[in-house]
């Protein structure tokens, strides 16, 4: 897959983390070996410039000799890489990668042509650089997690071929290629940058669509399998009110129910009013979920296509400018928004497992078994649901509130976008094995319902659980069945069975 740099689509970004392997385009190259040039006639000059002849951070004072200039940027990656904890997952790594590679690609950066194609090459043959997961505060970027990176691009550390972890100049070689040897400006080139924080929240945000996608089509099936009513759908409710994601939801889900034999069935003299809230409020909660991950999604499109690291090389002046587009707010930001949705989506679909379960909400036995008391049915899957969703409101602390001073003060307010984004893909799995909890009940509910059907998309959600997992009869061992549905929600199975309706997504902002 070819990467224009700064013109990346969401799309793209989501098929490189899915395993799509990127290439620079042609034109790229010229304007990188140009940026390059541009550093040698920078140095020509003899005047100090931050990161190209002199320390960092607090050391920025200490001028650097030409002669020391290559040990420079060695020492500056292996000092850097100061990185604890468990290795980043592969697919997020490899993303992080690619992010860098788009990143250098600009332009603006003063890397060579024969450094960036090493990283380009190492996406090609699968070489993924063990980095470990912790160290970042966001600002001066993600220093430990790239320093990783860059070091194996040296031939330290240790990277991850065809299943296999090989110290990183073994693994390169086993491919033909060799680590290089980084100049003027290369190293901090490589380590400072947001791609770490930016890597982690864009596979959160993918996780998230996901989830939501699969939360509309089990929301849709738990209010069918309570007999609950469409009219909270009507598009006229929606459009008084004026939110898109909120409008959008409510077609999404009068349109999975339309046709409901179970609908149908109590559409005359029911003698409920309101239904509860979990059903009711279904638009509001996730149409408002949906504009959320919406923006967060355009602030880490206009990262990922950005240049995050500093100083910042114009070939066309031969000037490096020192700023500070490596404060990962933003993306900091981005974050916390991800994570108010995730957490919102698992809540709401927790309470729709609760109504499901009692007899006195759902109209059902009481916990979805044909003989309560024998058997104890969902009563613990309930339990399960409210733990991973208690255990995603605390991580839905806000990461951006919070700073701590590094570097000697020099580098004194910092983001936390590496922790806000890192706990994303773990709240989406959280929330997946929720809704997978709800995909269960609501087909065990419309199985009690004594044959009557759903709506046509729904009926093919339901038989698609049912190749996986059979209606729930007498107790059985019950960790499996979550499993196996939280792998079709995971899938995106849930999204392909209502075909040809097409959910909500992220690129509709």
């Amino acid at each position: 897959m070819q990467l224009t740099p700064g013109h990346v689509s969401l799309a793209d970004w989501r098929a490189i983390y899915r395993g799509a392997i990127p290439h620079l385009v042609h034109s790229a190259w010229s304007v990188v070996e140009a940026s390059e040039r541009a550093v040698s006639r920078i140095l020509q000059k003899g005047e100090p410039v931050y990161g190209i002849n002199t320390g960092f951070g607090k050391l920025a004072s200490v001028r650097i000799g030409d002669e020391d200039l290559e040990v420079l940027q060695r020492n500056i990656v292996l000092s850097h890489a100061a990185g604890v904890g468990a290795p980043v997952p592969l697919p997020i790594a490899r993303l992080m990668m690619a992010l860098k590679l788009a990143s250098l690609g600009r332009g603006a950066s003063g890397i060579s042509i024969q450094t960036l194609s090493l990283l380009e090459a190492m996406l090609a043959h699968d070489l993924i650089p063990v980095i470990p997961c912790q160290g970042s505060v966001g600002a001066s970027g993600d220093l430990a997690p790239l320093s990783h990176l860059a070091a194996a691009m040296i031939g330290v550390g240790e990277i991850v071929v065809n299943g296999r972890t090989l110290p990183a100049a073994d693994a390169l070689r086993e491919v033909g290629l060799e680590p290089v040897v980084l100049k003027a400006k290369e190293g901090l080139a490589l380590l400072n940058g947001t791609q770490f924080s930016t890597a982690n929240a864009l596979a959160g945000l993918f996780d998230a669509e996901t989830l939501f996608q699969a939360a509309l089509v089990t929301g849709a099936l738990s209010t069918d399998a309570a007999k609950g009513s469409d009219t909270p759908f009507d598009p006229r409710i929606h459009a008084l009110r004026g939110h898109r994601g909120q409008a959008e939801t409510a077609v999404i889900l009068h349109d999975l129910m339309a046709g409901s034999a179970i609908r149908a069935s109590h559409r005359i003299d029911d003698p409920r009013i309101q239904d509860p809230y979990c059903l009711r409020c279904q638009p509001q909660v996730m149409g408002a979920a949906l504009d959320l991950l919406r923006q967060a999604a355009v602030t880490l499109l206009t990262e990922a296509n950005g240049v995050s690291d500093n100083p910042l090389i114009f070939a066309e002046t031969d000037e490096a400018l020192s700023g500070g587009n490596f404060h990962a707010e933003p993306v900091a930001f981005a974050a916390d928004m991800i994570a108010l949705a995730i957490c919102e989506i698992g809540s709401i679909s927790e309470r729709r497992v609760a109504m499901l379960v009692d007899p006195a909400l759902s109209g059902l036995p009481a916990f979805l078994t044909p003989k309560p008391g024998l058997n104890s049915g969902f009563m613990i899957p309930q339990v399960t649901a409210a733990a991973l969703v208690s255990e995603n409101k605390q991580k839905a602390y806000p990461a951006s509130v919070d700073s701590i001073p590094t570097s000697a003060n020099q580098e004194d307010h910092v983001s936390m976008a590496a922790h806000g984004a890192r706990r994303l893909p773990d709240m989406a799995e959280n929330a997946m094995k929720v809704i997978a909890i709800e995909l269960l009940a609501a087909a065990q509910g419309c199985d009690l319902l004594g044959g009557l059907a759903s709506s046509e998309p729904l009926e093919r959600v339901r038989a698609r659980l049912r190749k996986e997992v059979p209606t729930l009869v007498e107790d059985r061992h019950f960790s499996p069945d979550i499993e196996a549905a939280g792998a079709l929600v995971a899938s995106g199975a849930l999204a392909e069975a209502v075909r040809p309706i097409v959910l909500p997504a992220l690129e509709a902002a």
